[in-house]
């Protein structure tokens, strides 16, 4: 029992000693480390297990480095790749990348100080520092620099998936592990890409994504499927190529074990487009399930692009949005034109619907929702004719023509003769006498109003059940605990006891001895 405590008193203190040289390693060099030991790298304990999928080992190290990430700088990107690669491994070449114009300060004093990476984790380190430098030299508006280093970045990777299968080691590594930094470096250079505006270099890029996203899809890499559907989405919409853009998301595929964030971009993406082509409900679908998805704790900007077009396509499919919608919080700045927009159409008033677009025609093209607001004029008229049928049982076309802020009582015989013919109204025009005459009000339940509604919110109900089952068919890391027990690695019983539980039977054994 003494060995036992004089044990346990060693191991604190190799503990605290070790907790004390992490502090004092940088934080970029420190989350390497950490993947190499999650990669099964030669700085992990040889009792270590690997993982089977390292995409998503690498997918979720990124995420729990990117605090690290967020505040590195150029120089400090450059030590730490002098620290981690080996100058004559396999990455060489981006070492000489990422080295270029480093003074050297801050390096250990000897060649013994430094511990190289393996080849189980140096080729995704060495990606993973390249895409930090694109985006700092980003940031600082060094944009032509960040795309020609993302070209280079992009075009190392692809040498490594072509070259490092063979050579890899016995430690259960994979190529698949590149896949998620290649799928950012192709995010890096699309932003570049579009801060250049290059006519040329986006014709050039778009072939390059499509033979890519082939690519991708052959060797079945989930993460560079999604982010370059997303990117040439993206692409085709910016310049207004709408037909392109559709037939390439009716004649492609996306991947439903994509990460979160890139599922909420491709239903941003094809609800921009259908709403564009007249597709009002698809569209709405589309948004709404992408507002669901959206983290709620960051990406405002995403949610508050997402929310608008939301706004826009409720209007133009004759509905109101909620006044509690525009009251988000952090969208009210952004929101408030169109909640203007939204109370002029509420009102039916076609004057005040174009004073406001016409004082926020600058803003909305910003916000590239110019194009379908301008639809809404006739939602305008059909809210005001709605409003007057509902008031009034006989009117002049004149008088009709005053309140909805018409021209002429010609122009309001013809607005209330295509309201008619829609269903929007059930009224008789007497082109002789002028007027209007309203019929009575039937019954809603007798119309299909509200089949549809049903059908909508039916639609809804049975899409989240069958994204339920399909999540809880295959539980996650559900196959580790059948890989264990064939492999004969079942915990011993002792294993699955508590640290309370470990902890009195020492204390017991204590007692025993004194």
């Amino acid at each position: 029992s003494r060995f036992k405590l004089k044990s346990i008193m060693e191991e604190e203190t190799a503990m605290k000693v070790e907790q004390s040289e992490k502090a004092s390693i940088p934080p970029l060099i420190a989350a390497a480390k950490r993947l190499e030991r999650l990669l099964g790298g030669g700085l992990q304990s040889k009792n270590h297990s690997t993982y089977t999928n390292p995409a998503k080992v690498v997918r979720r190290w990124l995420g729990t480095a990117s605090g690290a990430a967020g505040s590195a700088t150029p120089d400090e990107i450059a030590q730490a790749a002098v620290v981690l690669l080996d100058p004559t491994g396999v990455c060489s070449s981006g070492l000489s990348l990422l080295s270029d114009g480093f003074s050297g300060d801050g390096l250990p004093a000897t060649d013994a100080e430094k511990i190289y990476l393996t080849t189980a984790s140096c080729r995704e380190i060495e990606s993973w520092l390249i895409s930090l430098l694109v985006r700092c030299l980003r940031k600082e508006g060094k944009v032509s620099e960040a795309y020609e280093l993302s070209e280079k970045g992009v075009a190392t990777i692809a040498k490594h998936l072509t070259v490092a299968s063979p050579g890899l080691p016995s430690t259960g590594a994979s190529t698949t592990s590149l896949f998620p930094v290649l799928a950012r470096m192709y995010r890096y250079r699309s932003l570049c890409a579009t801060a250049l505006n290059d006519q040329n270099l986006n014709n050039r890029l778009r072939a390059d994504m499509a033979k890519a996203h082939n690519m991708a899809c052959v060797r079945r890499d989930v993460d560079c499927q999604a982010t370059l559907l997303n990117l040439m989405l993206e692409d085709l919409i910016v310049h207004s190529q709408i037909e392109q853009a559709q037939k390439l998301l009716s004649n492609s595929a996306f991947p439903e074990s994509a990460s979160n964030n890139q599922m909420c971009r491709y239903m941003f993406y094809s609800g921009r487009i259908q709403a564009l082509r007249l597709e009002y409900t698809k569209a709405f679908s589309n948004l709404s399930q992408c507002l669901r998805k959206a983290p709620t704790n960051t990406g405002l900007g995403f949610r508050t692009a997402a929310q608008r077009l939301l706004v826009v396509v409720q209007l133009l499919m004759g509905e109101i949005p909620d006044r509690h919608v525009f009251f988000t919080k952090g969208m009210q700045t952004e929101l408030a034109p169109y909640l203007a927009i939204t109370q002029a159409v509420r009102r039916g008033d076609l004057a005040v619907f174009n004073s406001v677009v016409s004082e926020q025609a600058s803003l909305l093209q910003k916000d590239n929702t110019y194009t379908l607001i301008s639809r809404l004029a006739h939602q305008v008229v059909k809210a005001g004719l709605r409003k007057l049928h509902m008031s009034y049982s006989r009117l002049s076309l004149q008088d009709v023509a005053d309140r909805l802020g018409l021209p002429s009582a010609k122009s309001a015989e013809f607005v209330v003769a295509k309201a008619v013919r829609d269903g929007v109204l059930d009224a008789t025009i007497h082109h002789k006498e002028g007027y209007v005459q309203s019929h009575d009000l039937v019954d809603v339940y007798a119309t299909k109003e509200p089949t549809e509604a049903f059908h909508r919110r039916i639609a809804y109900c049975l899409t989240t059940h069958n994204d339920a089952v399909r999540g809880m068919r295959y539980p996650p890391d559900a196959y580790k605990k059948q890989l264990e027990a064939s492999r004969g690695n079942r915990r011993k019983r002792n294993d699955d006891k508590t640290d309370e539980e470990k902890a009195q039977e020492i204390e017991d054994e204590l007692e025993e001895d004194y």
